[in-house]
C-alpha cells in the first residue's frame, strides 16, 4: 500500500509540472515592423513641429495578417494627427496606404479624414540612438490635408538616455 501511494504521488507530481500544456503565445505577423519610434516631421527639410523628435508607434492589427497600424500617438503636427491602417509587405519591410481612414478624425476636428502613406520602410540596424546604440530606422511620407510630411527616425531602445 505504501508503495502504491509513493507511485501515485510521484506520477501526480511529475505530470502536474509539465509546461507543455500551456498555449504558445507565438508572435504577431508584423513583429519585424512593430515598435515605438523617435521621429521628426519635416517638409522640405524643415522641422515643422519645432521640437525635434516625437514618439510614434507601429503595431499589428487584430487580424494578425499584413495590416500595420501607424499611430502618431497624438504627437503629430497640430491639426494633422493620424492613426491609420496600412498594408505591409513583410518580406521587404515596407508599408503604404492610399486614402486610409484616419482614426484620429472626428467631426469638427481639423485632423484629416484620410491619410496617404507612401515610401514606408523599416531598415534593420540602419540607425543609431542618441547614445550610439545600433537600432532600426523608419521612413515614410504622409500626405495629410494636401501637405506631405517626411517622417523619419529610429526605433526606441527603451533606455532612458535615448528618450527625448
Amino acid at each position: 500500500m505504501k508503495r502504491v501511494f509513493i507511485i501515485v504521488t510521484a506520477i501526480f507530481v511529475f505530470t502536474s509540472c509539465k509546461k507543455n500544456n500551456l498555449p504558445d503565445p507565438g508572435t504577431t505577423s508584423t513583429q519585424s515592423l512593430a515598435n515605438q519610434w523617435w521621429v521628426t516631421y519635416t517638409v522640405n527639410g524643415a522641422d515643422v513641429l519645432g521640437v525635434g523628435h516625437v514618439q510614434i508607434a507601429t503595431y499589428n492589427s487584430s487580424a494578425n495578417n499584413n495590416e500595420l497600424w501607424v499611430d502618431d500617438l497624438g504627437n503629430g503636427a497640430s491639426g494633422h494627427r493620424f492613426k491609420v491602417k496600412t498594408v505591409a509587405d513583410l518580406n521587404t519591410l515596407t508599408f503604404s496606404a492610399t486614402n486610409a481612414a484616419n482614426q484620429s478624425y472626428s467631426t469638427g476636428s481639423t485632423n484629416p479624414q484620410t491619410v496617404t502613406i507612401t515610401n514606408g520602410k523599416v531598415l534593420l540596424n540602419a540607425a543609431h540612438s542618441r547614445t550610439g546604440i545600433v537600432t532600426d530606422s523608419i521612413y515614410m511620407q504622409a500626405n495629410m490635408g494636401g501637405t506631405t510630411y517626411t517622417i523619419s527616425g529610429y526605433a526606441r531602445t527603451r533606455w532612458a538616455e535615448d528618450d527625448f
